[in-house]
């Protein structure tokens, strides 16, 4: 068996719809289990009704409505949506009464995209000859905590999944899953949080023992770049789970790390393919690859902007026990997460998301340090063979002297197979097209 996950945008419309299930149909023989996200923009839809209904008063499940009468329409399918409909415009009603909209509230209506998606979606392979089921998560044996919006699944969900999937790929059945949701053991639904639905395809294909995950995207799989900076990126054959988790944490638009983990622990690969070029070979994920010293040193580049530096220097004296260990404390009492750190005795430099407010943590830095905040920065990251780190520094450090680019922080990560640096804001897209050519195009 495998597991093929579709995004939203590949089910997006009626048009969309066709078009996956075209695909899967090759894949029959394979006997896959189908993971689907809400359809489109049916999420920022149903966030937009509730805060509404929240702010004015308003009850409106309008844009939601028309958009998936419109595909039952067009796909000409013999279903009823009418009671999902109802129950949602039921909860929307209830969020502008009580005027109030908490986590598990809205867990519950972020839900209706996916289950709507399935059901539509189930209903169309049945017209076109596909014994087709929509489940809903928490019927495949998704089970998880009530940290809502961002649940983590319980371990019994590793045994009920294949107790439930198993005998239905035994009889024919194509399984069509709700990505992206599941159940607290009170009856509860939550939300996995970012990449939920990439996490609930690859749990499934662990946990069943499967082939390989298939995740359906928009780009022929990972590329050298962002075709977006450098629209000479070139698609990788394949790629480390490690080198996949780095680069989706420095801006690739890849799986997210805490989606590929259940693959990771079981070894199971991951295929990364595009759903509007499926005969693109795509990007396989492994556990490890073969090393050959024809290969490029580098495998992508990547970057995240929008960073901020603070750098932190010790107002004690040198080698002053604690400081490191007080620093980081401030930043955990603040729940503030830390990305790149560069440490000396009496100084550390750090990068943070600007979404952050800072400035009570720098005022309670300030009695340990003087401490300066620069924003405007941008990540610039490099996947590539750490055996051959000094040759890419010594490349790449040449990139940034040819273009007066003055690189201002510097860290090798823990996992060996990157290397960060940062720079401003406004100079990250020149770098990354001078990096991309001085790497792979020549």
């Amino acid at each position: 068996m495998i597991v093929m996950k579709f995004g939203g945008s590949s089910v997006a419309d009626a048009e969309c719809i066709r078009n996956m299930a075209d695909i899967v149909r090759r894949y029959i023989p394979r006997r896959p289990v189908l993971v689907l996200s809400a359809m489109g923009d049916s999420t920022d839809y149903l966030l937009e009704a509730a805060d509404s209904a929240l702010n004015t008063g308003t009850v409106s499940i309008r844009k939601i409505e028309e958009s998936h009468c419109k595909a039952v329409e067009e796909l000409e399918l013999d279903i009823e949506i009418t009671p999902l409909i109802e129950e949602l415009k039921n909860l929307v009603l209830g969020i502008s009464m009580i005027k109030e909209l908490t986590r598990k509230t809205k867990d519950y209506l972020v839900s209706f995209g996916e289950r709507l998606s399935v059901r539509i979606a189930s209903a169309y392979f049945r017209k076109i000859g596909v014994n087709a089921k929509s489940i809903d998560a928490w019927d495949a044996g998704f089970l998880s905590d009530d940290d809502y919006s961002q649940a983590w699944l319980l371990k019994e969900s590793w045994e009920l999944i294949p107790q439930r999937l198993i005998p239905l790929i035994e009889k024919g059945v194509l399984p069509i899953v709700t990505g992206f949701i599941a159940k607290t053991k009170d009856g509860a639904i939550t939300t996995l949080g970012r990449g939920g639905s990439d996490l609930t395809a690859t749990v499934i294909a662990a946990a069943c023992g499967a082939e390989e995950a298939q995740v359906w995207k928009d780009v022929d799989g990972i590329l050298s770049g962002d075709p977006r900076i450098v629209p000479s990126a070139k698609p990788l054959s394949a790629v480390t789970y490690e080198e996949a988790a780095e680069l989706a944490y420095y801006g690739a638009q890849v799986l997210h790390p805490r989606a590929m983990q259940p693959c990771v622990k079981t070894g199971t690969p991951v295929l990364v393919k595009n759903s509007y070029n499926p005969s693109a070979p795509g990007t396989r994920i492994l556990s490890a690859i073969e090393k050959d010293a024809a290969l490029k040193p580098v495998r992508a580049i990547t970057t995240r902007k929008g960073i901020t530096m603070v750098d932190i220097v010790s107002t004690r004296m040198v080698g002053q026990f604690g400081f490191l260990e007080r620093v980081f404390a401030t930043f955990s009492e603040y729940h503030v997460s830390v990305d790149i750190v560069a440490t000396s005795e009496v100084s550390v430099s750090v990068t943070l998301d600007t979404a952050y407010s800072l400035d009570s943590l720098k005022r309670d830095l300030l009695k340990i340090a003087y401490v300066d905040i620069k924003t405007g920065k941008a990540i610039i990251t490099i996947i590539g063979d750490v055996q051959r780190s000094s040759e890419i520094l010594n490349r790449a450090f040449g990139v940034c002297f040819k273009l007066g680019v003055q690189v201002q922080m510097i860290s090798q990560g823990a996992s060996k197979v990157n290397i960060s640096f940062i720079i401003d804001d406004g100079q990250a897209v020149d770098v990354v097209r001078g990096l991309h050519k001085e790497f792979f195009d020549y």
